[in-house]
């Protein structure tokens, strides 16, 4: 089957399902879709704080809860998402049937809690649209080789769903959430943040990297890999139009930052005098690898009398594991110490139009300084500037950096 010309994928996020209410809204609003003569699969998230509230009850049965069972039980939050939304559906007229991931096809790799998805089966689906069935995919997870229940990470529903939209060959996939769209900053940071029209895969990739918290990472490479436009709007406000990430999009003349990130999940891990030889770096981080720890930010000072101290950062809820794996490794090799600071936040500016002009770094120093808000750490790539400062700063990092480079003023752009 290739219904991809008149198919779309549709993911709710958990406020868009919180209740009984939220899923009749939802449903009434693939009925409109499907009215219009548009076939439509749905990926839903749990319910709510439903995968908060398992994450909870895991830890008061043990303080290490197992990646498999951990996996299993969060799993179930998507599956009565899924089940209920299909009973929504079939009460107003319209056949529906609920699928897990693993009813769905979703196969993925071994790594629990952070599965990537290998292929995705689409028989099954296929099968069922052809029936004139509304699929209601339970997002967030797959199986296994080994008949293992995984899932994909926080988030991790966006990703299946911009994954189903490139392997059934939907034209878009359609992400609705609690917000309109992409903005230049967190609005709840900046009240000044204006929402945009449009916005790259690669300035979207390296926003969600950082800390932007409307789309998962993982969906943006997967629409950048296989060219799915992707649609963020609110599931609250039907006629506030939405932001679309795509490859080609609207041109801004007079503004090349396009967003500003923050990402509060970060602490430092720090090395000091670290012996300056090769091989030292692979020694450290060989067993952060192996122990599935992803490592960001890495920064290593001069060397003064072949010592030198090596900073990288982590997720917050990595860094005592983190720590653990590294001081045995930084004994072995005669480092002085291993410390952490778990107080700290990232913040990023954005935008493809930096590559080809100078002075966004100075400007970005510039303002910070000017704020008196110490910069730790300094990364770049070729679309973003990163600055790791005090946790306590990073909001005010953020409204100092969205006034120097004038993200809250309209900008004229040509639309395709």
């Amino acid at each position: 089957m290739n219904a991809g010309a008149r198919l779309c994928v549709q993911k709710y996020g958990g406020t868009s399902v919180a209740d009984p209410d939220r899923l009749r809204a939802v449903g009434a609003r693939i009925v409109r879709r499907l009215e219009s003569g548009t076939g439509v699969v749905v990926v839903v998230s749990a319910m709510g704080k439903t995968t908060d509230d398992l994450i909870k009850l895991a830890h008061q049965v043990t303080a290490r809860p197992g990646g498999r069972e951990l996996d299993m039980l969060l799993s179930t939050g998507e599956m009565v998402s899924s089940a209920l939304l299909a009973m929504v559906l079939r009460e107003r007229g319209h056949p529906a049937i609920g699928l897990t991931g693993a009813q769905a096809g979703v196969r993925t790799d071994s790594t629990f809690n952070r599965a990537r998805i290998t292929e995705i089966d689409t028989r099954r689906i296929e099968a069922e649209l052809a029936q004139d069935q509304v699929v209601i995919i339970a997002g967030f997870q797959g199986i296994t080789s080994e008949a293992d229940v995984t899932t994909l990470g926080r988030g991790g529903s966006d990703t299946t769903a911009v994954a189903l939209a490139a392997a059934l060959g939907a034209k878009t996939a359609e992400i609705y959430t609690d917000v309109d769209g992409v903005y230049t900053t967190d609005p709840r940071v900046d009240p000044k943040a204006r929402k945009l029209h449009d916005i790259a895969y690669e300035e979207m990739l390296e926003m969600a990297a950082q800390g932007a918290r409307v789309l998962h990472p993982r969906a943006v490479e997967l629409g950048l890999l296989y060219d799915v436009p992707i649609l963020v709007a609110s599931s609250f406000r039907d006629t506030v139009p939405g932001t679309i990430i795509r490859r080609q999009v609207a041109m801004e003349p007079t503004n090349r930052v396009r967003g500003i990130a923050l990402d509060r999940d970060v602490a430092a891990v720090t090395v000091r005098a670290v012996p300056d030889r090769p091989g030292i770096a692979a020694q450290l981080f060989g067993p952060l690898a192996d122990a599935a720890i992803s490592v960001d930010t890495i920064v290593q000072n001069a060397s003064v009398e072949r010592l030198t101290d090596l900073t990288f950062s982590v997720a917050q809820d990595d860094w005592r594991r983190a720590q653990e794996i590294v001081e045995p490794v930084a004994r072995a090799i005669g480092a002085a110490e291993v410390i952490a600071d778990h107080h700290m936040a990232k913040v990023s500016i954005v935008g493809t139009g930096m590559q080809t002009a100078p002075g966004y770094a100075a400007t970005m120093f510039r303002a910070l300084a000017e704020a008196s808000i110490n910069i730790q750490l300094i990364t770049t790539s070729d679309i973003r500037i990163t600055a790791l400062v005090a946790d306590a700063s990073g909001e005010a990092a953020v409204r100092v950096l969205h006034a120097a480079f004038q993200l809250d003023e309209p900008v004229e752009a040509s639309r395709d």
